[in-house]
């Protein structure tokens, strides 16, 4: 697994992985799992999917939702295929709660009523972030911090089931089994001092804007996927919206988006910090991205050899 907060530089290093062993890449981006969402979720692009199988993508539209559970059984199913053919599944992003449903399988979810479950989507699906807030402390106070920190799409799910089983989402995952067991990995953990970080991000933001940014999320808005939609919660697409709709200047929405990824790297920092393996390798990505992929390699020949004594 090739993690670390955004703008570390996952898939640089993945590419050089390639042309060491016969590798294909799983998206660990709840992001990227979005159809139509190229340029603000820094995919891989046609090149790069041609030249290494890439899985993980393009999976729902942006009103759809993906859970760490969805995630959790297609990795599952990934990993077998790209084993059978002899290759290296090489499992890359940043989507800390992906990360842990494959290491420390979540429980196994109970069934909801469809049409019950839909009515109530479509209900938090226009509420105001605050009102999502107020509901999910009254229901779930154990769970309260982390579903208002994950946004929109993690609160509603809190609610959801809160509301449509009678038990609080932090109980099922004390008291129900996991659906399976943990996926065995070497986790490498990219990291960078806050200011290299920041001046990638500042880059990685102009890039995407240059690209089109704008275009994608025009020609999104125009498709009727408006803000509360699950993919349309990301930053960059958000801040971008209210540029395309007349209620920020283009320096502002640039700005805000910068700021907010800087925010959200800041969580990854401190969801890693806690929440990974005590094995987990941490490099140093200032280093070169040969030197990143013979640490890497050697983290993993190191389990290798640990295994077979």
């Amino acid at each position: 697994m090739l993690t670390g907060p955004t703008s570390t530089g996952k898939t640089a290093l993945s590419i050089e992985l390639s042309h060491r062993r016969p590798i294909e890449i799983i998206s660990m981006d709840s992001r990227q799992v979005y159809v139509g969402m190229d340029i603000g979720t820094d995919k891989a692009s046609p090149q790069e999917r041609v030249a290494i199988p890439h899985h993980g993508l393009d999976l729902v539209a942006p009103d759809e939702r993906y859970s760490a559970g969805q995630f959790s059984r297609d990795a599952r199913r990934w990993i077998e295929g790209i084993r059978s053919r002899g290759a290296l599944p090489v499992i890359a992003g940043g989507t800390g709660f992906f990360l842990k449903s494959l290491l420390n399988p979540i429980f196994t979810e109970p069934e909801l009523e469809t049409e019950r479950r839909d009515r109530l989507r479509n209900w938090t699906g226009v509420q105001e972030r605050e009102t999502l807030e107020r509901y999910v402390r009254a229901l779930d106070r154990d769970r309260a911090d982390i579903a208002i920190e994950g946004g929109p799409q993690r609160m509603a799910r809190t609610i959801e089931v809160a509301l449509l089983t009678g038990v609080p989402l932090s109980r099922w995952h004390r008291v129900s089994p996991p659906e399976a067991p943990g996926v065995p990995a070497v986790v490498v953990l990219l990291d960078l001092p806050r200011e290299e970080l920041h001046r990638r991000i500042s880059i990685r933001v102009d890039r995407m804007i240059a690209r089109g940014l704008e275009d994608e999320v025009r020609r999104l808005l125009d498709m009727g996927y408006g803000d509360a939609a699950p993919g349309m919660t990301g930053t960059g697409y958000r801040e971008m919206a209210r540029f395309v709709r007349g209620e920020a200047t283009l320096q502002e929405a640039k700005d805000a988006i910068s700021s907010n990824t800087r925010k959200y790297a800041r969580r990854q920092r401190t969801w890693f910090r806690h929440q990974l393996p005590d094995h987990a390798v941490t490099v140093d990505a200032t280093q070169s991205v040969h030197r990143q992929a013979e640490l890497a390699l050697t983290a993993l020949d190191t389990q290798a050899i640990e295994k077979s004594e």
